[in-house]
């Protein structure tokens, strides 16, 4: 069964920093697409940050415009885990942070019913 759990989240203030984690069972992330959506109240998910399967010896990775400069993406295939790693946290970045796979990134902004084998979801505040 394919399973990724996520966590990392927690409560910090505008200006931090945390890194998620998207572990994975069942398969080898490696082969597969991992994106980073999020949702907050009210709002619809969005996604925010995709790393490729590999590619020859090369991951690809796609950063929605409000990470870009923020949140790095990255994999340890080791421990069979995707990170993401945010700095300079703002209040807008608040949301319940969720990992999922998909063949591919393309569809990672729409949030394309590609993706699946959704966690849980790890909340993320940023308040003062």
């Amino acid at each position: 069964q394919l399973q990724l759990v996520e966590s990392g989240g927690g409560l910090v203030q505008p200006g931090g920093s945390l890194r998620l984690s998207c572990a994975g069972s069942g398969f080898t992330l490696d082969s597969r697409a991992i994106a980073w959506f999020r949702q907050a109240p009210g709002k619809e998910r969005e996604g925010v940050s995709c790393i490729s399967s590999r590619t020859g010896s090369i991951y690809y990775a796609y950063y929605a415009d409000s990470a870009k400069g923020r949140f790095t993406i990255s994999r340890d295939n080791a421990k069979n885990t995707v990170y993401l790693q945010m700095n300079s946290l703002k209040p807008e970045d608040t949301a319940v942070y969720y990992c999922a796979a998909a063949s591919r990134c393309s569809g990672y902004v729409t949030v394309d019913t590609e993706f699946g084998s959704w966690g849980q979801g790890t909340q993320v505040t940023v308040s003062s």
